[in-house]
């Protein structure tokens, strides 16, 4: 595979504009996606990715898991259901430089598993689904129905990874979540505005998505928990085996790049929707006060858990 060079992933409650969308998109590429690259080089370093690895990435953003796939040799196909804006960009950060032919197995990117095999493509050797889950609930449903629809594409006993949020005691950006979403969300998921907090982005509550790359969920905050990959694998008749944990801390240039990137992950959408966007912005900013360092940049340790599962 030729080298491409690299441009240094999230989504909203409700109708979002055109233009804020794309926004939202650029944000992720140029801020956000590049935090989970040390789990990227944690699981590509296991299992060997390389020349003989045939790739279907399921919810592939702006193609930089896939750009760190090429780089290896491997044979790549995207899949990003959600937002067409991620995968305009997917498609120009994975296209080879002017004059030169797609490496080999050139690099198919379409919206759906439908559009990531026909007659003449081989069976996968990996997929893997690099978007995490276990910080909504049912944020797992739209996963399993990629997992079933993706497994009759890979090999027999192919790995396919998937991708969770670790502790929250481990991942400052769960309590930055919850700060500004408000921690009575916790319970009351979509319910009303809480009295006591008038006009307030914590009035915000997670509402089900379903387009423009939009999270699914009931809508109700909730902390991951231990056996979250493993069910939804099994749900997806996948057969748990092995894991591991990295930590993916969120290093930002300052305040305004990290408020840009953390609104760019769609977490904070509901507060959004139920308040002022500036408010938000403002309570985004006094939650990060944590986690702003002398010299102005913004730093929060985060843990993210993989599950590696094996097709049937």
């Amino acid at each position: 595979m030729t080298p491409v060079l690299v441009r240094q992933h999230l989504p909203t409650a409700g109708p979002v504009p055109r233009a804020d969308l794309g926004a939202r998109a650029r944000d992720w590429s140029e801020i956000q996606e590049r935090m989970l690259v040390p789990l990227y080089e944690a699981v590509y370093e296991r299992l060997e990715v390389g020349p003989g690895t045939r790739l279907l990435g399921l919810g592939c953003g702006s193609g930089l898991a896939l750009l760190m796939a090429a780089f290896r040799g491997a044979a790549l196909t995207g899949v990003e259901p959600g937002s067409p804006d991620r995968l305009a960009l997917a498609r120009e950060r994975l296209q080879p430089p002017a004059g030169e032919a797609p490496g080999r197995g050139g690099i198919r990117l379409g919206r759906s598993p439908k559009d990531a095999a026909d007659a003449e493509t081989p069976a996968y050797t990996l997929v893997t689904a690099f978007e995490p889950i276990g910080c909504l609930a049912g944020d797992a449903e739209d996963l399993v129905g990629l997992l079933r629809a993706a497994v009759p594409l890979a090999e027999r006993g192919a790995p396919v990874v998937l991708v969770g949020w670790g502790p929250p005691e481990r991942c400052a950006t769960w309590d930055v979540l919850r700060a500004v979403a408000g921690a009575d969300a916790l319970t009351r998921g979509t319910a009303g505005p809480d009295p006591t907090a008038d006009h307030s982005a914590r009035e915000g509550r997670r509402r089900s998505g379903g387009e423009d790359g939009l999270p699914g969920g009931t809508g109700r905050l909730r902390p991951a928990l231990r056996d979250d990959l493993e069910e939804a694998a099994e749900r997806a008749g996948l057969r748990p085996d092995g894991s591991g944990r990295v930590a993916c801390p969120f290093g930002y240039a300052g305040v305004d790049s990290a408020v840009r990137g953390l609104l760019a992950t769609g977490l904070f959408d509901a507060a959004v929707a139920a308040a002022d966007p500036d408010q938000v912005g403002k309570e985004l900013t006094e939650a990060l006060h944590p986690y702003r360092r002398r010299d102005g940049t913004v730093w929060m340790p985060n843990v993210f858990r993989y599950l590696i599962a094996r097709t049937p």
